[in-house]
């Protein structure tokens, strides 16, 4: 019996195994569907479907930089328990994950996952799959950005926190030491604080104005400021939007490691050192399951299960 592209298609999405696998299980079953799930099935492969609908909100952050090519990737790739972000063959997997963005440039994690794997004959795809089935839990790549141009990166935690900070300098400076040194600082900084923004021009608008009526409002439910004239209180709501800017925007934080100037002064007293230009011009920050449900065990029932 013949089979089609479309009866590969839908047996992965039936049992969420590769492509190749299914293509091979459907040629073994001479393209009977039903029959292709019981050889996936007998195979140990099908199982792993079933280890899809698990919450996957550990993991790790990680970083890679190809140096050669000034190619920087932040990728996150989530599994169930913390347990999987030490083992070796994870994070070996998440290793070539990020070089395979670098080099290949995927447009999104679909694309990522059809892409081969570097180092590897098959796609990102089907090794995970394999990483499934051996580990034994569920596992995705959530998400990803690929900057050109020099960056530096900082992981925390093993993996909890991870930051790239994007600069515009040229190539004599950034592989100056005082650079690196500054470059890690300030990715440090973003790693700690965590910034919504990169500076007061990159805070929409909307955002602002919102701000802006939270503090009127408060002011107004203030009885202390209802004799307060319309100019008064004008200035003072500047200068709380001032506090906000100095809380939420990178360059204007006051510096971690020197709290008498922001982060913007830092960067510009290395650059006076260096005799260099240097602007940071953007920055990612992952944090590992930020947004994603985390799975609640229920500890009764854990100690209980293994007493059987």
């Amino acid at each position: 019996m013949a089979f089609t592209a479309a009866d590969v298609k839908a047996l992965r999405e039936k049992t969420g195994v590769g492509m190749m696998d299914c293509k091979k299980a459907l040629t073994e079953a001479d393209g009977d569907m039903e029959k292709a799930i019981d050889v996936l099935r007998e195979k140990g492969l099908a199982a792993s479907a079933k280890k899809a609908g698990r919450i996957a909100a550990e993991g790790i952050v990680y970083a890679y930089t190809d140096a050669a090519n000034k190619v920087s990737v932040l990728v996150e790739v989530n599994s169930e328990t913390d347990f999987v972000a030490k083992n070796e063959k994870f994070v070996n997997y998440v290793a070539a994950v990020a070089k395979t963005i670098a080099q290949s440039a995927p447009e999104s994690v679909d694309a990522l996952l059809a892409t081969t794997l570097a180092g590897d004959t098959r796609t990102v795809q089907e090794n995970l799959q394999d990483m499934v089935l051996s580990i034994g839990e569920n596992m995705k790549i959530r998400r990803f950005e690929r900057v050109e141009g020099v960056a530096v990166d900082y992981i925390h935690g093993g993996g909890t926190v991870g930051v790239l900070v994007v600069f515009d300098t040229d190539d004599a400076t950034a592989a100056k030491d005082a650079f690196k040194v500054m470059g890690r600082d300030v990715a440090m900084q973003v790693a700690a604080m965590s910034p919504a923004y990169l500076d007061e021009a990159s805070v929409p608008a909307d955002v602002l104005e919102h701000e802006k009526s939270i503090m009127k409002a408060q002011l107004a439910e203030d009885p202390k400021m209802a004799s307060k004239p319309e100019q008064v209180l004008a200035k003072i709501v500047d200068g709380r939007i001032g506090k906000f800017f100095k809380e939420n925007c990178l360059l204007d934080q006051a510096f971690v490691k020197d709290g008498d100037m922001s982060v913007k002064q830092y960067v510009a007293s290395v650059a006076k050192e260096l005799g260099a230009n240097i602007q940071v011009t953007g920055f990612i920050r992952y944090a590992k399951g930020e947004g994603l449900e985390k799975r609640e065990d229920n500890f009764a029932d854990e100690v209980a299960s293994m007493m059987k």
